[in-house]
């Protein structure tokens, strides 16, 4: 599955969040560590969910860039 990933910059790291797995977040200090540790804690949130009896969302969001 491909989920929407939103990668905040912070001032001394980033964070990312899937909208579609509520609570399903990640930090690292650079923008490669953020998208591996992102891609870890997706499939650890998932695995969690079956896990528990509970459904997995499937992929909804979408993301895009609009020039203002």
């Amino acid at each position: 599955m491909r989920y929407a990933v939103v990668i905040e910059k912070a001032p001394g790291n980033y964070s990312a969040y899937v909208p579609d797995l509520p609570g399903c977040v990640a930090v690292g200090d650079s923008l490669a560590e953020v998208e591996l540790a992102i891609r870890e804690a997706i499939r650890f949130h998932i695995e969690g969910l079956k896990e528990d009896g509970l459904p997995v969302s499937p992929p909804s969001a979408m993301a895009e860039h609009v020039t203002a």
